[in-house]
């Protein structure tokens, strides 16, 4: 079955359908998860916030770690952000705060996705010039990969009248549309998104930040507590491709490999929270001790355990002893070899 869908084409197969309806079924349970993990939910959700902003910067090139981002928002000093890194990261973690506090009010509009850019792009000295305002100079969609090189994946919409009908014409859609499932109209959002290109810069990093208040606006409030941004660094080369097979027959052209990265995407996180909520159940089960040493974890991803018996002043042997535990349990991963070895919760 083919269906219109904006400027575009999906066939609404019944993987699709199924994909859409799982991702709905645990949506209308979450409201009663969501008031009996309370408490174990407020520690997810400042581990997502980390991942989220390390994941979607690392996409577009940043090198910095979960840890040193996670050391970073702790000690944010403005005077101080003199790479462009760090000042990409907070304004990331800027912005996606915002949205996180006031997606309710945050209506689907040109000013609003203009003043988010200027938001996001507050920190950095280089994008002065641009940010908050649509391109002025015609842009490409590019890939950088872990070696740092780049590769021009898609031409984009031209700059000047043309950028700015495509995303006026974009908008009025969105809130115009009312028979497409959310879900798919939300996928089809991002994608035109990400094809106009409409900024000089930082439309990846929007991107994912315009998901995130979609899918909140739309009632999906537990993206909040996953890493939609992390899932899409892990499956990046997907990602790309995804888009690639799509832009590749513009115009009029089927989205619906676009569509199904999207909402497999949201699966897997979705599977992701219910597994890291299942194991902050056996949270009840550990010593006082145990507790002590799973939370530093969570909130230092990448610390090695002679930090940790530092920081509770615990014999480095007990403290081995009890990572193993938790390792067992499926609590906690380990990463590197011999006296390099970190500890990162899962």
């Amino acid at each position: 079955m083919d269906n219109t869908v904006f400027n575009f084409r999906i066939d609404m197969d019944w993987a699709l359908i199924n994909a859409i309806s799982e991702i709905d079924r645990f949506d209308s349970e979450w409201t009663s998860i969501e008031f009996r993990e309370k408490q174990s939910l407020k520690q997810l959700k400042t581990i997502a916030t980390i991942r989220s902003v390390g994941a979607s910067n690392r996409i577009e090139g940043n090198r910095m770690t979960d840890d040193e981002i996670n050391v970073l928002l702790k000690n944010i000093d403005v005077t101080k952000l003199v790479d462009r890194d760090s000042q990409e990261v907070v304004g990331y973690f800027d912005t996606l705060d915002l949205i996180a506090g006031n997606y309710p009010n945050i209506s689907i509009s040109e000013n609003n996705i203009k003043s988010l850019h200027n938001t996001l792009m507050k920190y950095s000295y280089k994008d002065e010039w641009h940010k908050g305002n649509y391109k002025t100079l015609t842009n490409a969609v590019e890939a950088t990969f872990g070696d740092g090189s780049r590769q021009i994946i898609f031409r984009t919409t031209e700059a000047g009248f043309a950028t700015e009908d495509a995303v006026r014409r974009l908008v009025e859609w969105y809130n115009s549309e009312n028979e497409v499932h959310v879900l798919v109209k939300i996928a089809a959002f991002v994608y035109e998104f990400l094809s106009i290109h409409p900024f000089q810069d930082g439309n990846g990093r929007l991107s994912r930040l315009l998901s995130a208040l979609l899918l909140l606006r739309n009632g999906y409030t537990w993206i909040q507590y996953v890493s939609f941004e992390y899932e899409i660094e892990n499956r990046k080369a997907e990602y790309y491709r995804a888009l690639r097979a799509c832009q590749a027959n513009r115009p009029a052209e089927n989205i619906t490999v676009w569509t199904e990265f999207f909402l497999s995407s949201l699966q897997n996180i979705q599977q992701q929270l219910m597994l890291k909520l299942k194991q902050s159940g056996k949270d009840t089960q550990l010593s006082p001790r145990e507790k002590l040493i799973l939370t530093l974890i969570q909130n230092y991803p990448g610390i090695q355990s002679g930090e940790i018996a530092d920081k509770l002043a615990i014999s480095n042997s007990t403290v081995k002893r009890i990572l193993s535990d938790l390792k067992t349990q499926g609590l906690i991963e380990a990463s590197g070899r011999g006296r390099s070895v970190t500890y990162s919760a899962k």
